[in-house]
């Protein structure tokens, strides 16, 4: 069941709300093959791994996830066109939506009583059309809106909560995907990647990104796929760029350092929990994990804002 459209929005306002973790990196830690171009959207092509994807989303609900992310990410397009598959858009969008949503209000009161009494929130990821770490790839405004506003139509039927727009890396992507999605008249945040400096990696000032979706209405604004420490780095400046609610969801135990950094960060739970305190002291309103992340992770993340809400 989907929730009412301000639903998202006024609980955002009311409390802080906790974000799913990864599901590319999760797949591959529970044996489940992530070929490119697809990635993690290869395991809803694969009657075999569907059931993994469900076991990933419950298991997050079970952390305390509020917010579970379908598995969306590379399931543009562009991503399936490469892939042979454009004509399963539809399909495997529909799917994906569905599996987050599943069966998680009976999930949610076998895990803990003290939760409201409503099924977490489904979103769908909105990557960039390319690869996210390749802003020299991006397209032009005008595809970017033709290919986005496909995506749009297709998630518009499959009708999740609303759309994360996530790990954007030029401004010219960001506002696109912003104004196909106020268009399709669906709710949206959106999260942006940056460089060590805080810049896009691009090169282009987090100042003009936020600038060029602002207009659109996001519902959030954050910053993810960066280590930890860049977040508690950044975060501040993007709180005083904007005045919507913060998104915040770091990039972890990754071998080598992500591109614009000359570090990568290791965190166990413990760890990362400290790190969201302080985003939470920054006034984010919703935190999470990105690529990395586990459901101890989110669990820690849980129990972190409880935590803090006691202080």
């Amino acid at each position: 069941m989907r929730h009412d459209p301000s639903s998202l929005a006024e609980s955002v306002r009311r409390r802080v709300l906790v974000l799913d973790g990864a599901m590319g990196t999760e797949l591959e830690r529970r044996g489940v093959t992530t070929p490119a171009p697809l990635w993690s959207a290869a395991a809803l092509i694969d009657p075999d791994h569907l059931s993994k994807v469900a076991e990933i989303h419950a298991d997050y609900v079970a952390a305390g996830a509020d917010i579970l992310v379908a598995n969306t990410f590379r399931t543009n397009a562009r991503t399936l066109k490469t892939a042979g598959m454009q004509e399963v858009g539809l399909r495997v969008n529909c799917i994906a939506v569905e599996l987050a949503r599943g069966d998680s209000v009976r999930l949610r009161h076998q895990v803990r009583t003290d939760y409201p009494p409503n099924q977490p929130f489904v979103v769908a990821s909105v990557a960039p059309v390319e690869d996210c770490y390749s802003p020299q790839l991006v397209p032009e405004e005008p595809i970017l809106e033709l290919e986005h506003a496909q995506m749009m139509s297709w998630l518009k039927v499959a009708e999740p909560d609303a759309l994360w727009i996530e790990t954007m890396n030029t401004v010219r992507e960001a506002r696109a995907a912003a104004r196909t999605a106020h268009r399709a008249e669906l709710p949206f945040a959106v999260s942006f990647v940056l460089r060590q400096d805080g810049r896009l990696l691009s090169d282009e000032p987090l100042e003009e990104a936020v600038e060029a979706v602002e207009p659109f209405g996001p519902l959030a604004l954050g910053l993810n796929c960066i280590p930890p420490d860049g977040i508690t780095a950044h975060l501040p400046r993007l709180r005083r760029l904007t005045r919507r609610p913060l998104a915040a969801y770091a990039h972890v135990n990754n071998a080598t350092p992500t591109p614009g950094w000359n570090f990568a960060q290791e965190a166990l739970p413990a760890q990362y929990a400290r790190d969201v305190t302080r985003w939470l002291d920054t006034g984010a309103s919703i935190v999470g994990g990105c690529c990395g992340t586990t459901p101890e992770h989110i669990r820690a993340v849980r129990n972190a804002i409880d935590r803090w809400r006691a202080r």
